[in-house]
């Protein structure tokens, strides 16, 4: 009989003529997955071997990722900041980068309390989520254009116990927000990949990321620009926007800037890889 530690090296070698990424990693998770045990429990039972019934189980978790369809929606969920946030097709999954995110928000609001924030194009509501349960605001309004995705948002802020601090929803950007609601500060993780990049991303994204969630416009900066328009007469004073952004954005967005009098560019922050991933704004009075 087939052992775990056969299924997992048969597996890793499968997934590297596949090119997914990550091969042995994705197949440690995918058989830790489907046998119920936690991932660092495969090394206790290497020699375990596995029944038909175990393998017929996992076969099609395997078939799934070697035709890149992400881990995520595989298993169902992710961790974003030690969150568990539900994932499918619905949203775009949440990245480790845009974890830090909530750090800034932090370092802007650690002195202060009863704060308004929003969380443009929330998704599957992680940032939102986080911002509720790490920073104690009383109240996250949480929009996103897609209805789909604000299922998906509700079903994770309801898995969070969230309902009374998280409020959704569905619309244009800023447009969706309660009218005469003006912000104490702002983030979004909306799309800003360029159309012409499309077919040079990964499989896992370009096949199974709603393109709602990836594109805007020819230099991926449209729905960036239509937000901070809408920025106008929505944020107190002393208020922030923190955006998340691609290589090389930053530049155009701060040349941008007398375009938004009433916003000052304050610049741009450095994801843990080195890489430039947010802009900040503040309101300019």
């Amino acid at each position: 009989m087939k052992t775990v530690l056969d299924i997992l090296n048969t597996t890793t070698d499968f997934f590297k003529k596949k090119e997914v990424p990550d091969p042995r990693l994705d197949a440690q998770y995918l058989l830790a997955f489907g046998l119920k045990m936690k991932r660092m429990d495969l090394y206790l039972n290497f020699d375990r071997p596995l029944s038909e019934p175990e393998l017929e189980l996992l076969r099609p978790l395997v078939a799934r990722r070697a035709k890149r369809e992400p881990l995520q929606h595989i298993i169902g969920t992710t961790s974003f900041r030690g969150h568990e946030i539900k994932c499918d097709s619905r949203a775009l999954i949440p990245r480790a980068e845009t974890e830090m995110l909530i750090d800034l928000v932090r370092g802007k609001t650690e002195t202060q309390e009863a704060l308004l924030l929003a969380d443009i194009g929330t998704g599957t509501g992680a940032i939102a989520i986080a911002l509720a349960k790490e920073l104690k605001f009383p109240k996250v309004f949480a929009a996103d254009i897609s209805s789909e995705a604000l299922l998906l948002a509700k079903e994770n802020v309801a898995a969070n116990a969230l309902e009374d601090q998280v409020q959704l929803f569905q619309g244009n950007l800023l447009e969706a927000l309660p009218a005469g609601e003006k912000l104490h500060g702002l983030v979004s993780n909306l799309p800003y990949i360029p159309e012409g990049e499309r077919e040079n991303l990964q499989a896992e994204v370009r096949l199974f990321d709603p393109a709602l969630a990836l594109f805007s416009g020819e230099d991926g900066l449209d729905l960036i620009r239509e937000l901070l328009h809408q920025t106008e007469n929505r944020l107190l004073p002393g208020a922030f926007v923190l955006l998340e952004i691609g290589s090389g954005q930053e530049k155009l967005l701060e040349a941008e800037c007398a375009n938004y009098p009433w916003l000052r560019f304050e610049g741009s922050h450095s994801d843990f890889y080195g890489n430039v991933r947010f802009v900040e704004y503040s309101v300019n009075v």
